[in-house]
């Protein structure tokens, strides 16, 4: 099968996304620094099974970049549109990585009836009673990402130095993400106001922690969760599932061996076997 590249405009953005195979919806949200082409190893490996989307996220990617809107409500909702308004689909299951998976929480949490399953993949939630987001400092970059204008006058021009050190280590291996993969990420980051919208995410992360502490207010999640971490390199391995647990009742997962934060470039095969599994 192909993939199918279209765009969709979903209110203040206009959203590039890559669609492939039949059956049941299944939405994949990526996270930073990366684009929705972190999913081409697992979308052909579900595609007989599911029709597979995966969208650029606002500001990211080849999707357009307004100034404001990257607390992961607002995120969330450019999606819901995407899914429902233009491609008409009403119930769906959700997967997300990264910066992906508090945007796929976001989304399940607004609209509970709409989404069958959520997966949430190496990334803690926001505002789940932890502060176990930034584990403690340890994820240097959440502090100086949230620094105003600071990280964009650093880092342009030095994407590759700056983003590459994150491709290089945050990995089971060094070589994790091949080198086409490493050039398509650059191409996308190195466009104007691409990096600000990458820092955004993390500039919103209180409103974010606030958002969802309403959200876990009003209940937790009752569909069915899966929870996966990575064990090597910087993968958050168990505290994924733990973070899910204080959001979600139904919850399972675990780790997945032999990757660090890259899972579905890493692990593909072992990866789609978990959410087959998960899903069906």
């Amino acid at each position: 099968m192909e993939f199918i590249h279209a765009h969709a405009d979903c209110g203040e953005v206009r959203l590039h996304f890559v669609s492939m195979g039949h059956g049941t919806p299944l939405l994949l949200l990526h996270g930073w620094p990366q684009s929705w082409y972190e999913w081409r190893l697992l979308m052909p490996l579900l595609a007989d099974g599911f029709t597979v989307i995966a969208p650029d996220l606002r500001g990211l990617g080849d999707s357009s970049r307004p100034e404001t809107g990257y607390d992961k409500d607002t995120i969330a909702e450019d999606v819901w549109t995407l899914m429902t308004t233009h491609l008409g689909h009403k119930r769906f299951a959700v997967v997300g990585h990264d910066w992906g998976g508090p945007v796929a929480y976001a989304l399940t949490a607004r609209h509970r009836d709409a989404v069958s399953h959520l997966a949430i993949l190496d990334v803690a939630i926001p505002g789940d009673g932890s502060a176990n987001i930034s584990q403690g400092g340890k994820r240097w970059h959440h502090a100086f990402h949230q620094t105003g204008e600071l990280p964009e006058a650093l880092v342009a021009g030095r994407e590759a130095i700056y983003l590459g050190w994150f491709y290089r280590h945050y990995g089971a291996r060094e070589d994790a993400l091949g080198s086409d993969a490493i050039k398509e990420y650059l191409r996308i980051y190195s466009q104007p106001q691409a990096l600000h919208a990458g820092f955004e995410y993390y500039r919103n992360l209180p409103r974010d922690i606030a958002t969802n502490e309403a959200h876990v207010a009003r209940g937790k999640l009752t569909m069915p969760v899966l929870a996966l971490g990575g064990v090597e390199g910087w993968g958050r391995g168990f505290e994924v599932l733990e973070s899910c647990q204080r959001v979600a009742d139904n919850v399972t997962g675990g780790v997945i061996e032999n990757a660090g934060h890259w899972l579905p470039e890493e692990q593909p095969e072992a990866l789609a076997s978990a959410l087959r599994k998960f899903l069906l």
